[in-house]
């Protein structure tokens, strides 16, 4: 029902990344927040190849209600590496491909401004798809819980019965299984919308 409101999905190219951050907290009066994990799930082939997790130490304090969501103490990230330290390995996944976000309007941004603050250099992309945004129309016609920014990932998750990885975390996000959540979420809307 509806499926054709999937279209978008079924343009996707059969390689790309999803990218997912966990971070200190939401945007306020001092900026954006700093990347606490990033996470990267390759898909190639319409399949997920691999999943990676960096884990970078922030500037800013992690916030309480964002220890809840990720449960990484600010103890917990001092040790971490350095973001620009990282950026070469991150950079090397980037590049050259379409980047998938669920919720793009947050993540991306963030990533900009770490790659400027540091003086890096982001490699050439394919450009950057939000599944959130994308899935908005479809959500909408179905009667589907959805915000502004589009249905989130818990709902596509339930409603398409994709397995939830972050059941098993007793529902804490990470980076790493979040980007490989949507990767999941994201290919079983391009099943549903070439159903049609």
């Amino acid at each position: 029902m509806y499926n054709e409101l999937l279209w978008i999905f079924t343009q996707l190219p059969d390689d790309y990344i999803v990218l997912d951050t966990e971070t200190t907290g939401l945007p306020d009066e001092n900026g954006p927040p700093d990347i606490v994990t990033l996470g990267i799930t390759v898909v190639r082939n319409r399949k997920i190849a691999e999943s990676v997790e960096f884990k970078t130490r922030p500037q800013k304090h992690i916030s309480e209600e964002a220890q809840r969501i990720h449960g990484i103490t600010n103890e917990q990230a001092a040790g971490f590496d350095a973001f620009d330290s990282q950026w070469n390995q991150i950079a090397e996944y980037l590049k050259d491909q379409l980047i998938v976000i669920h919720n793009a309007s947050f993540d991306w941004p963030i990533l900009l401004d770490h790659v400027a603050r540091y003086g890096l250099t982001m490699p050439p992309v394919q450009g950057v798809f939000c599944s959130q945004k994308a899935a908005i129309a479809w959500a909408q016609a179905t009667d589907l819980p959805c915000s502004h920014r589009g249905p989130s990932l818990d709902v596509l998750t339930k409603v398409l019965g994709v397995e939830d990885l972050r059941a098993k975390r007793n529902g804490i996000h990470g980076a790493k299984i979040d980007s490989r959540q949507a990767a999941r979420v994201v290919e079983m809307m391009r099943r549903y919308g070439d159903a049609d």
